[in-house]
């Protein structure tokens, strides 16, 4: 990536990470789960509201480092209005391009491109995923019926 590229990603994941969307509490939240990495201590909670079959509103609380904010930010900004399908769709990608892996399925990732640099640094790589490690989980457990609430460690 050009200098300006990693200028225009680093303001984005700083916009991210100052104004996190997604930021609140969900009530009666049909799927919710809990993610934390022990290793440079973030938390995450992700909550969301599934109507017909797609996220309705979603939750994304987080404490941890710029990355784990920002990634959390972006997927509440990416999955709001996606069918279900849609957000595995999603998240496969997010985590191919975070481990430099080619997707399988090419999906318009928007602000997401600005994760695509956290590649470089293999220690940063679990705190950007944790927020989509911790969406997945909880929507496995929902769809099993294996309950709502959960918790992942990464």
């Amino acid at each position: 990536m050009g200098d300006n590229l990693d200028d225009l990603y680093r303001d984005i994941i700083m916009d991210h990470y100052k104004y996190p969307r997604g930021k609140k509490k969900l009530e009666k939240a049909d799927v919710k789960n809990e993610g934390k990495n022990p290793v440079c201590g973030d938390e995450i909670e992700v909550s969301l509201k599934v109507n017909s079959g797609k996220v309705e509103d979603i939750s994304v609380e987080c404490i941890g480092c710029a990355i784990s904010v920002a990634s959390g930010s972006m997927l509440a900004d990416a999955i709001r209005g996606k069918t279900i399908d849609e957000v595995k769709k999603i998240a496969a990608n997010i985590k191919a391009v975070l481990i430099g892996e080619k997707a399988e399925e090419a999906v318009e990732l928007g602000d997401l491109e600005a994760l695509e640099g956290v590649n470089k640094f293999p220690v940063r790589v679990k705190c950007a995923l944790l927020s989509w490690t911790t969406l997945i989980d909880g929507l496995e457990a929902w769809e099993t019926g294996e309950g709502k609430n959960g918790s992942t460690t990464e």
